[in-house]
Formats: C-alpha cells, structure tokens, sequence
C-alpha cells in the first residue's frame, strides 16, 4: 500500500499528534517514515535554529520503535514538505489539521496548500 510516508511536524501539539499518528501507521505497514520540519533561518543566529530543528526531529525519532529518517530545512513549512515528499518518492504525506480553521482556512494553511499541490496522497489527522 504505502511505502514511504512523510510526516511534517513542528513544536505543536497538533504537529505532534500527527507525527504520533504517522508513526503508528508506518509501523503497521512496514513503511519507510521521514519525518519533516521547517525552521525560520536567522543569519544572526549562528546555525542555532537548524541545530535547534534537528535537536526536535532527532528527540522524535528516538523516541519511535522505527529507523526514522529526518528533515530540517529552511523557509516555508509547506515548501519543505513538498521538496523532501518529492526527492524522496512519498507516496502519503502526514499533517495535522492545525490553521483549517477561520481566516487562515481561506488565506491558505499549510495542510490546504500541500493537499492542492502534492502528487501523492494526504492524509490530514484531526488534532483538534
């Protein structure tokens, strides 16, 4: 069914009940999980927020029975998603629900902007 299964997650709870989620279903089948996130990069920061993203994503994938591969990249969260769903062949990305809600729902959420503009399935967890 699905073989490789990206989930973005970020510091939300939310995020991190989808990755939970993700987690689990990838277990279930056998899949290969990435787990993906997206940092604001500040030039005075020194690398700290890279450092700092990967410092999440590792913490996450610890703490999983799974060999979890991890992606922390720069700029918009979506974009993020979409480029490392796409470099790696995904075949189910995994969001949460968060901002499909009120204005950002109309403005675009990141769960709204990856379902219109992905190639592959989305699954998107209610972690309301």
């Amino acid at each position: 069914m699905y073989k490789r299964i990206l989930v973005g997650v970020s510091k939300a709870e939310s995020a991190k009940k989808a990755a939970g989620y993700g987690i689990d279903l990838a277990t279930k089948l056998g899949a290969d999980l990435h787990l993906v996130t997206a940092f604001e990069a500040d030039a005075h920061s020194g690398g700290d927020d890279r450092r700092h993203a990967e410092g999440f994503l590792e913490s996450m994938a610890l703490a999983s029975p799974l060999s979890i591969q991890t992606h922390a990249l720069p700029g918009d969260p979506a974009a993020a998603i979409l480029q490392v769903a796409e470099e790696i062949g995904a075949d189910l990305i995994v969001i949460g629900n968060k901002g499909m809600r009120g204005a950002a729902r109309i403005l675009g959420s990141v769960p709204n902007n990856i379902a219109h503009r992905t190639g592959c399935s989305v699954l998107i967890v209610n972690t309301s």
